[in-house]
């Protein structure tokens, strides 16, 4: 899937492993709880995440095939037709063999369109009635989420996540229809989620004691989709609705940002206090038009927030450091190198204070 795949594929290593199945893992994010990318497990099982950017996916033979989303980017590898990128999709579910299953999101709109299409088994899940795997009663306390799930598989319970936001519920649905569909018992499963310690650079939240009292909670995250920054957002909104919102924002690719530009703006101009530095290249020529000082003057037109434009991304940690105030929420966002200034920052704000 377009956004997710890290999560969900890490929620779906712990769920088996808790549940004594010791499986093989290949993920594109360090498993905290395990501290590294992959591991070589005894196991009869391997979980990996699959990557549409370049159309690897297609590469695999999958005995079960989770798709969490299909969306609108890295979209030069498909020539820029989304009918390509979504058919591609379809192709991938095909490689699953006649008794292959199926899991699919259908919250995502694009999803439910290929139920049609795929000649598979299919499992169903999201917060939508329809689905065969559903989260209800959805309540956010900071950095923890509980719901109930109801399914077909097992009597309704409920979990507690140790992860913040309704897109990380959709995450740990998927993981749930796996394990279900694998034959582990729920006690199993609430544990794994319970005690899920999450991913490097997904939303990796610490606190930081200010010297003059008080504190600030920083959050680390590779989001860099305007969808996923929908999601962080939201999920800050949804968990610490009374703290102040500051974010600083790196793009990434010209490409993304020239394709996504609009989406950009508008995503942008909800938080705060908006940090915008320079698009990180990725080895991509620049586009005109599509470059960070552009989209911060859009930003500005549009007359919500009046971003901070600070190029080099080095220089962020003295500027954050200078307008921070007690109680506020500090999001670092993107896939370039803005993940490399937040140990810097913590220690500033932190001064001689603390880092927990």
């Amino acid at each position: 899937g377009t956004h997710g795949k890290t999560t969900t594929t890490s929620l779906v290593a712990s769920v088996l492993a808790e549940s004594g199945l010791d499986p093989t893992f290949v993920i594109g994010g360090r498993l905290n709880s395990a501290g590294t990318h992959a591991k070589l497990g005894a196991g009869d099982y391997l979980v990996a995440e699959a990557d549409e950017s370049d159309a690897s996916f297609l590469y695999l033979q999958p005995m079960l095939a989770v798709v969490t989303n299909v969306d609108a980017d890295h979209m030069t590898t498909y020539g820029g037709d989304f009918s390509r990128l979504r058919q591609t999709f379809v192709e991938f579910l095909h490689h699953l063999p006649f008794y292959g299953l199926a899991v699919l999101c259908i919250d995502d709109a694009e999803v439910r369109g290929l139920l049609d299409q795929v000649t598979r088994r299919v499992t169903s899940y999201g917060f939508s009635e329809d689905a065969d795997v559903r989260a209800v009663a959805v309540v956010q306390q900071g950095m923890t989420t509980r719901f109930r799930v109801e399914c077909a598989m097992a009597a309704a319970f409920d979990v507690t996540l140790k992860l913040p936001g309704r897109h990380n519920v959709q995450n740990a649905l998927a993981a749930i229809a796996v394990a279900l569909e694998l034959g582990c018992e729920v006690p199993s499963i609430q544990r794994a989620l319970a005690g899920f310690q999450g991913i490097g650079r997904r939303f990796q939240a610490v606190e930081c004691t200010l010297p003059g009292g008080g504190s600030v909670m920083l959050v680390d995250d590779y989001g860099h989709h305007p969808r996923e920054l929908e999601a962080t957002l939201a999920a800050v909104r949804a968990g610490w609705p009374e703290r102040r919102l500051v974010l600083a924002f790196q793009p990434h690719r010209y490409t993304r940002t020239e394709e996504q530009f609009e989406d950009f703006v508008q995503v942008l101009s909800r938080p705060d206090v908006l940090l915008l530095s320079e698009v990180y290249a990725a080895g991509e020529s620049p586009i005109p038009g599509a470059d960070g000082r552009t989209l911060s003057r859009a930003i500005r037109i549009r007359g919500q927030i009046a971003p901070i434009f600070v190029d080099p991304v080095s220089e962020l940690p003295e500027v954050i450091s200078g307008l921070v105030q007690a109680d506020d929420i500090v999001v670092v966002m993107g896939a370039g190198d803005i993940g490399a200034i937040v140990t810097d920052l913590a220690h500033r704000l932190a001064g001689s204070g603390a880092v927990q």
